[in-house]
């Protein structure tokens, strides 16, 4: 094997001008955490300073303006996270209010748990289709399948699902306990 020049992969290193710890006065190193990429001190662990490489802000792609966090009154941002576009709070971290940018379903089917909120439409971050109740967290009801306004002719649960079984489409009871199934009326 050929021996490997080491000057070709030191190119990340020379990428950014060298500049002092404020904290301890060691040289900043690029290091890698979980996170990405970011500006650590050399001296660490006897100092713990720390930088990212990326400018802040650099997620807020709007302003909205006009529009007030409900919880602490100062703008909201359309921001770009790891699981797409939202609207959330421009004094993150301090105020962690976010919003669905997409306007949930609501399939104004009452939840059979609590009774008080409806049951939403959401995609979850694997971009599978679910429906929970929008009293989220203080209820945590979850059903997998299309829910129907129909209770359950044998447990009287206030919904059935529906499911498609050897290709026919099927009203199943979503209670483990009772797991009634009828044709698709």
């Amino acid at each position: 094997m050929s021996k490997i020049d080491h000057h070709l992969f030191s190119a990340h290193e020379n990428a950014f001008e060298r500049e002092p710890c404020p904290q301890c006065g060691a040289e900043l190193v690029i290091r890698q955490g979980k996170h990405g990429l970011f500006l650590g001190c050399s001296a660490y662990p006897a100092c713990d300073y720390i930088r990212s490489l990326t400018p802040s802000g650099r997620d807020i792609e709007k302003v909205l303006e006009g529009s007030a966090c409900p919880d602490c009154g100062q703008p909201l941002a359309i921001k770009k996270g790891r699981y797409g576009l939202f609207v959330g709070c421009t004094q993150y971290p301090a105020c962690q209010h976010i919003e669905s940018l997409q306007e949930s379903d609501d399939t104004q089917i009452l939840c059979p748990e609590c009774g008080k909120g409806h049951l939403v439409s959401r995609t979850s971050r694997y971009g599978k289709q679910f429906y929970s109740c929008d009293g989220y967290p203080h209820c945590k009801y979850v059903v997998n399948d299309k829910p129907i306004p129909m209770p359950c002719p044998e447990c009287g649960w206030g919904i059935m699902v529906e499911k498609k079984v050897r290709g026919n489409l099927r009203w199943i009871c979503p209670q483990k306990k009772c797991g009634h199934q009828s044709e698709q009326v």
